[in-house]
């Protein structure tokens, strides 16, 4: 095999396959439909121009039968009359006549037998255009119900290609979504740990947080405690605490206001 001889298998291949590719079969039944249509009307415009060619000879017999039997009955005439020379020119052209009549006659039989074959033949054809049809239908039918099955069974498993693109558009949001969680929760366990600084001072590790707060309740039982105390002191004297209002002039340097001190038991006025 030649070089040329393979680059033309390899091309008509590639060329099948890629007319296999774009192909749809419901186009082409309905292609081969239209041609049959196309045919079956050429064998009926047959069938009529015979038919008109048959009816056109008929005519032709018919004037030249009326031509025949006119001359038939001037050669009578011509014969009663004693011109025997002008019966016999007219003999002579109603016998020309009637060999032109025999050929038309076979004419129309051999027309009138076309006729029957074409109509035979567009009857046959029609009968089969009618089952191409019919047939094509259904193939039509079936192979849309199997095309919308396919489209459907590939959007369910996910074959499809807008399937596949939400497919992955569903898995990249959860592999961010799963990302970002786990970035918050290191951030968060790094914060708690101490191992990075919370720049706001809000975060604390959890023995820093419970020092403070053992500290903030240990300052204010305190601070109850003494006030507990005083108030003790106080309701037993029963003397309530009084506020002694000092002179400028003599409690302090000028400038200084009234100081309030409270009164304690055996303290001097």
């Amino acid at each position: 095999m030649s070089v040329f001889q393979r680059l033309s298998m390899i091309f008509k291949s590639k060329a099948n396959r890629a007319l296999d590719s774009v192909e749809d079969p419901r186009e082409t039944l309905d292609y081969s439909y239209q041609k049959q249509l196309e045919l079956l009307q050429k064998v009926r415009r047959g069938v009529a121009d015979v038919a008109t060619s048959r009816k056109r000879v008929e005519l032709q017999v018919q004037q030249l039968e009326q031509q025949s039997g006119k001359l038939e009955n001037q050669s009578r005439a011509a014969l009663q009359a004693g011109r025997e020379d002008l019966a016999r020119e007219a003999l002579t052209r109603r016998s020309g006549l009637q060999s032109q009549i025999d050929s038309l006659k076979q004419q129309h039989e051999q027309l009138q037998g076309e006729e029957q074959k074409l109509t035979l033949a567009a009857q046959r054809l029609q009968a089969k255009v009618d089952s191409f049809r019919t047939r094509k239908e259904t193939i039509k039918a079936t192979y849309t119900a199997a095309q919308a099955q396919t489209q459907i069974s590939e959007a369910f498993s996910g074959i499809s290609e807008e399937m596949g693109d939400v497919g992955l558009a569903i898995q990249r949001a959860e592999d961010k979504t799963a990302q970002m969680q786990a970035r918050a929760g290191a951030v968060d366990e790094l914060l708690a740990s101490g191992a990075l600084d919370d720049v706001s001072g809000s975060s604390k590790d959890d023995i820093q947080a419970e020092l403070d707060r053992m500290a903030s309740t240990s300052g204010v039982e305190l601070e109850l405690e003494r006030m507990k105390r005083e108030l003790g002191q106080g309701s037993g004297s029963g003397t309530a605490p009084q506020i002694e209002e000092g002179d400028s002039r003599a409690g302090g340097p000028a400038g200084n206001g009234s100081q309030v001190q409270p009164y304690r038991q055996g303290e001097g006025s």
